[in-house]
């Protein structure tokens, strides 16, 4: 089992340098719509070519309904994506990572106030814990903490919401697919919904070089290819609980991260609040509430 334990913690990890290397793609002076939806674009082209076997074998059980879930639910992470990165061009990415970090406890509303799945008495432990976390990682009690940009942490909570959103509308979408193929078509929806939203930007987009190129296959690469094969792959042989816990790796991987490549400043105070949400992440998905 450690051996698909690692798989997903490496997915996890790769999720977790995305946002450092972003900034470094804005310095080169290419826009959050080019970089999200060249990414896209790529992953879904190679998903939909690892998934041409099994499609020729066993076909595309999806009806007009499932096809529209589905490209829907693609539709939030793409546009999850898109706004956490327009984030990070306001605010370090240190701070972006730990605000998208709130899908969390967010999940756990829109499954109460959707589904009525009233929230337990460790969920709502978790939610304390988390909001105490991202207080004090987030730099909150930092005397510079004035300074942070608002649109830059509201755009980041938005990229949180439209996680939630994604988490829980792909729990209850596609189930009826092998994980690859469910994986093409949600990244099929990402690149539409990230087009949608930025058409007239990516029309008329004047960056399309080598440059680009290169960020679109090291991106596409560690944030829209591997994950999904890793997850497809260690997810269903050590079950989603225990892989949601290994995926929070996500969280200090991109805290170090930043602070290693962009030279962002990270304090031990901040470093403790990343610990309290890993902890409460940790119980989130440990054994449900009696």
């Amino acid at each position: 089992m450690s051996r698909y334990i690692f798989m997903v913690f490496a997915g996890a990890c790769s999720f977790g340098i995305l946002s450092t290397f972003v900034k470094l793609a804005y310095a080169d002076g290419y826009t959050a719509a080019e970089i999200a939806f060249s990414q896209a674009a790529m992953g879904m082209a190679v998903l939909w070519a690892l998934s041409v076997a099994g499609i020729k074998r066993h076909g595309l059980p999806l009806n007009a309904r499932g096809w529209a879930s589905l490209l829907l639910t693609g539709a939030f992470i793409g546009l999850t994506t898109f706004v956490y990165y327009v984030s990070v061009q306001y605010i370090p990415a240190s701070l972006a990572i730990v605000l998208l970090m709130q899908f969390s406890w967010m999940g756990i509303l829109l499954d109460w106030l959707l589904f009525k799945k009233k929230p337990g008495r460790r969920q709502a432990v978790v939610t304390a814990l988390v909001l105490a976390g991202t207080v004090l990682s987030g730099g909150a009690l930092n005397p510079q903490a004035r300074d942070i940009s608002l649109p830059g942490v509201l755009y980041a909570l938005l990229s949180a919401f439209l996680y939630a959103v994604y988490v829980v509308a792909n729990s209850r979408s596609g189930n009826q697919l092998r994980p690859l193929q469910k994986s093409a078509v949600i990244m099929t929806g990402s690149t539409l919904g990230i087009f949608v939203v930025n058409a007239p930007l990516l029309v008329n987009g004047s960056h399309y070089n080598s440059g680009l190129l290169q960020w679109t296959l090291f991106l596409s690469f560690f944030g829209t290819i591997v994950p999904p094969v890793l997850f497809a792959k260690g997810i269903p042989r050590i079950g989603a609980g225990i892989s949601a816990v290994v995926m929070t790796a996500e969280l200090p991987v991109a805290v170090l991260c930043s602070h290693l490549v962009l030279s962002e400043q990270v304090t031990p105070l901040q470093w403790l609040g990343v610990g309290i949400m890993l902890v409460a992440m940790g119980l989130l998905h440990g054994r449900k509430d009696a």
